[in-house]
């Protein structure tokens, strides 16, 4: 891609500024829109930079500059765009363009040039440990911004780091770049490598793979060949958008008819490995954010559940009973364990935990009869038995 200018005659906004300014203060996204500053989101908060407002001139220019012509065709027909950009001497990014009151905006997003591994990115060390399974179906879930991207490459690089296998991934756009150590790694673009995700998927089995990266479930078709691939020996990775294993267990249910559960259950009951979902939050010194994770790890008896259609589905419970054994662990254990080694505040692991209540009662020293598995992870008894989620 062609270096972006600073500036032009008729335009006093500087995109390469305001990308550096992004990432020398190690800000997530920057936010263009019409009639605003240039936009960060620092520790998932927004933060305007001491720039102009944003003009329709500029933008426009700006889209000329990084787009391609296929990019630009693409915008025409459906008013918005996914790409990755590249920054010479700034960084890598993902990028958004879309249309808002008949004007242009811009979301980019930073990618890393080092794909961090898991226990730098102060993930559940069980991480690592789902990475080397041979197969199976591995969820990362959260809402938009939580980690998803970051926490699946850092598992295909342990993969890569760990393994001789061929990896395939497929995705829209690439995100963060993998170089070839001990794997072979294929990744594919939608757009440039491929003409969509199904088209993709339909073709990826006769590809030689061992390990599949799809970059989001977003239809029936893509979780349908996920769910056939994990299924039939291939470790399978990618991302839905739900909060947790019990909704992310239910919303791959919704995607079929009532009169195909009871086949995708039990399927799903022997495909799927494991689910993990990210809440980030803010750290207690202000540098940052740290992940909490929910670990679903499908145990015989998750399996079980998740098979019978006229139980409802005991996620929360089954994660407590598996926490020791399996390397299982729920939010507010998560939250606890950042909150003892004061990486977190209190207000903060109270905002982000799933039971609120329960877990001041916790902090405060009370055992309730439905947290009889907490003590285990979090309590006295933490230094002995808690995960070690510490880098």
């Amino acid at each position: 891609m062609p270096e972006p200018k600073a500036a032009s005659p008729q335009s006093t906004f500087n995109f390469k500024q305001a990308i550096s300014q992004m990432v020398q203060r190690n800000a997530s996204d920057l936010l263009l829109k019409v009639g605003r500053p240039p936009t960060i989101r620092l520790n998932g908060e927004l933060h305007g930079l001491e720039m102009p407002p944003v003009k329709p001139e500029d933008l426009k220019l700006l889209a000329e500059q990084i787009m391609t012509p296929r990019q630009v065709k693409e915008f025409a027909e459906k008013k918005e765009a996914d790409f990755a950009i590249g920054v010479p001497g700034v960084g890598r990014f993902r990028t958004n363009i879309y249309q808002q009151r008949g004007t242009l905006a811009f979301a980019f997003r930073a990618i890393p040039y080092e794909v961090k591994t898991v226990r730098e990115l102060n993930l559940p060390a069980v991480l690592e440990e789902i990475s080397l399974r041979p197969r199976g179906l591995v969820l990362v879930t959260g809402v938009t911004g939580s980690g998803k991207s970051t926490a699946l490459a850092s598992m295909i690089n342990h993969i890569n780091q760990n393994r001789r296998v061929n990896v395939i991934t497929i995705e829209d756009p690439i995100e963060f770049l993998h170089r070839d150590v001990m794997s072979n790694i294929s990744q594919r673009e939608v757009g440039n490598d491929t003409l969509s995700f199904g088209m993709a998927l339909r073709h990826v089995l006769r590809q030689d793979p061992d390990v599949i990266l799809v970059g989001e479930i977003r239809d029936v078709e893509t979780l349908d060949t996920a769910l056939k691939a994990a299924d039939t020996g291939h470790l399978v990775f990618s991302t839905l958008h739900t909060t947790d294993a019990t909704q992310t267990i239910n919303r791959i249910l919704s995607f079929y008819p009532p009169h195909q559960h009871q086949e995708v259950r039990m399927l799903l009951s022997t495909a799927l490995q494991a689910v993990v979902s990210l809440r980030l939050v803010p750290r207690a010194d202000g540098r940052g954010r740290i992940p909490a994770a929910e670990v679903l790890i499908n145990t015989a008896a998750v399996a079980d559940n998740i098979r019978d259609i006229e139980k409802a589905l005991h996620i929360p419970d089954l994660i407590a009973q598996g926490a020791v054994s399996y390397g299982m662990q729920s939010f507010d254990q998560s939250l606890m364990k950042w909150f003892k080694d004061g990486l977190i505040s209190y207000e903060s692991a109270l905002f982000y935990s799933t039971n609120p209540n329960e877990f001041a009662l916790r902090v405060s020293g009370v055992d309730s009869a439905s947290d009889r598995k907490f003590t285990e992870i979090t309590g006295d008894q933490t230094k002995s038995q808690s995960l070690d989620l510490t880098p």
